[in-house]
């Protein structure tokens, strides 16, 4: 019972990480859009999926045993298959070896709850030619591209479309084309891939969950420190950061509980999979960062568009808190160390010896 026990807080907890890096990507987005502008939002997404497509996509098919599938059969059902693992529902309905449907009922998970009124079709468009449209480049097949059918966020009930394999070869701009007037067939569950359950276990795909809303940020920050400076993207991702931690932090710790802040902050870095302790009263260190893990060339301000989320968490829990960095692993420390002290007592000027 113990053991049921543990492992169902371990999994709470897995859950718990999982919607605040979803949350923070979601905010990201919002946040381009609001404060620059749709362009930017658009162009944002764009580098992210494309970044994801590039270092997932075909890992992915020999990971989900599609590589041998004709080409838009794999491409469709990829998107079925591991969305499903992300807890994100997805329907996928085979027409031919050549013509492969894939559909994103509502609500959409990537633009949970009322944050979908704030995304433009701008924006949904750069995700399917960033992923949708370049599958057939990756696969080395110029022939297969990407119809879709309609946009939840232009009001279609649910974001659809088909993967369809031509007869010759197609130009750039063709890889992407919609077709307003055509509807995707009804889905049936029967019919559908299911995944091997000894490769994939129920904790595996706990996990795989939690790892699918890390990897979008994983991509996201690199690639808004690319597209708009260090300066730009440290501002704008460390206030998103920042609001989404307040905004999320009460029912974050409600599947962590833990007695004080550096409690929590020590749940949150060890659901996360990191290694993390408090080595004294307010005082947290943490030696990796699986948030960031693998990513190449990593920009210093990568540090400040994260830390906003423990900055606004704590001032949800305490306002008149501040947390103090310490120490950078990513600029060459040991660890992470962040002490927790009341502002009052951080403002004291110090005193002469």
């Amino acid at each position: 019972m113990q053991h049921d026990e543990a492992s169902q807080q371990e999994a709470d907890a897995w859950d718990a990480v999982a919607e605040w890096y979803h949350a923070f990507f979601t905010g990201m987005v919002l946040s381009a859009v609001t404060r620059r502008s749709a362009a930017d939002a658009a162009a944002f997404v764009f580098a992210v999926y494309r970044r994801q497509h590039l270092a997932l996509f075909l890992p992915g098919l020999r990971k989900l045993g599609l590589d041998r599938k004709p080409h838009a059969v794999a491409a469709a059902q990829y998107h079925y298959l591991s969305n499903a693992i992300g807890g994100v529902h997805v329907e996928w309905m085979g027409e031919s070896d050549r013509k492969s449907w894939v559909r994103y009922p509502p609500p959409r998970w990537m633009w949970q709850g009322t944050a979908i009124c704030g995304v433009p079709g701008i924006v949904s468009r750069a995700m399917l030619r960033a992923w949708h449209a370049h599958n057939g480049v990756s696969l080395g097949n110029p022939r297969l591209g990407f119809v879709c059918t309609g946009q939840t966020v232009e009001g279609d009930p649910g974001l659809e479309g088909y993967y369809f394999e031509h007869d010759r070869d197609l130009a750039p701009d063709e890889r992407l084309r919609f077709a307003r007037h055509e509807s995707a067939p009804r889905f049936d569950a029967a019919k559908a891939p299911v995944l091997a359950s000894d490769s994939w276990p129920e904790a595996r795909i706990k996990k795989a969950k939690r790892n699918y809303a890390l990897a979008y940020v994983r991509t996201a920050i690199p690639a808004a420190i690319q597209l708009w400076g260090a300066q730009e993207a440290a501002q704008l991702l460390g206030l998103t950061g920042r609001l989404i931690g307040m905004q999320f932090y009460r029912q974050t710790r409600e599947a962590m509980p833990s007695a004080d802040f550096a409690g929590f902050m020590v749940a949150l870095a060890r659901a996360q999979g990191d290694t993390a302790e408090i080595v004294a009263p307010g005082v947290v260190r943490q030696s990796t960062w699986q948030v960031m893990r693998g990513v190449p060339d990593l920009h210093p301000a990568a540090f400040a568009c994260w830390n906003g989320l423990l900055e606004g968490a704590l001032a949800a829990h305490d306002r008149f808190a501040e947390l103090q960095v310490t120490a950078r692993l990513d600029l060459g420390d040991p660890c992470f160390e962040w002490r927790i002290v009341k502002r009052r007592e951080a403002a004291l000027p110090a005193q002469p010896a």
